[in-house]
């Protein structure tokens, strides 16, 4: 046991020194050679290989758990130094190890989006394909990420920037906005973008009404003055009131 301990240790090693990241089937592949038993089709054989590889079975589920638990640690890495296409393809590989996490959802929603906007068009050929394909990417995500955990803030919180700034949707927005005021009452930057929604879809006095809770809400001298001036132009341009 200690001999087939070092051997998958070996393995793991120096995957890690090559590619960063170990590739389980290099693990099993080892652990065949190792027992002598490859692919077995005869009733003697599967019984034989399921008696001498029971005992595999945690040395395999803990190195797939160490390496999906690797490729979050990666891609956060990434994203903290803003390589939003790097992160953005680590979450992936992350998800086929953790495919009910809605935390990766989140963050591939907002990498996506992210990317979206280095999209441009360097061939100038006026396509927008490559910048569409991330923002349906970055809705998609947002939208599992919900599936998984409904009141789930920060992907409420960015597939309403979404809509709002970059797919030009705002009565989408309108009710994952108010969700989270539902969950989270003061979130003033939540409540800027929900009186912008209800302004964007001709709800003047809802949007009104939002920049006053602002108002009442926050401290910050400069948020109140921006809510203030904002009001007045939703006033003006509802009624022709300063």
């Amino acid at each position: 046991m200690k001999r087939s301990m070092v051997l998958i240790a070996s393995v793991i090693l120096s995957t890690v020194l090559t590619s960063c990241i170990p590739n389980t089937n290099q693990i099993r592949r080892m652990q065949a050679l190792e027992e002598g038993v490859d692919n077995p089709t005869t009733v003697v054989e599967l019984t034989s290989a399921i008696s001498k590889y029971q005992n595999r079975i945690e040395d395999i589920l803990n190195a797939d758990i160490k390496i999906g638990l690797w490729y979050k640690i990666l891609a956060t890495r990434y994203l903290d130094t803003k390589m939003y296409g790097k992160a953005l393809e680590t979450f992936r590989k992350a998800i086929d190890y953790y495919p009910t996490n809605q935390n990766l959802y989140y963050y591939v929603g907002m990498c996506a989006g992210y990317m979206a906007k280095s999209a441009l068009d360097y061939d100038a050929t006026g396509s927008s394909a490559e910048r569409d394909r991330y923002l349906a990417l970055s809705e998609s995500a947002y939208l599992r990420a919900l599936e998984l955990e409904p009141r789930y803030v920060r992907a409420l919180y960015g597939i309403s920037v979404l809509y709002v700034f970059e797919l030009k949707s705002p009565a989408k927005a309108i009710p994952y906005l108010e969700l989270i005021m539902d969950i989270e009452k003061q979130d003033v930057d939540a409540m800027f973008i929900l009186a912008r929604a209800y302004y964007q879809t001709g709800a003047y006095d809802s949007a009104a009404a939002m920049y006053d809770k602002i108002i009442i809400s926050t401290p910050e001298e400069k948020r109140k003055k921006e809510a203030e001036t904002n009001k007045a132009k939703v006033l003006e341009e509802a009624y022709g009131q300063n």
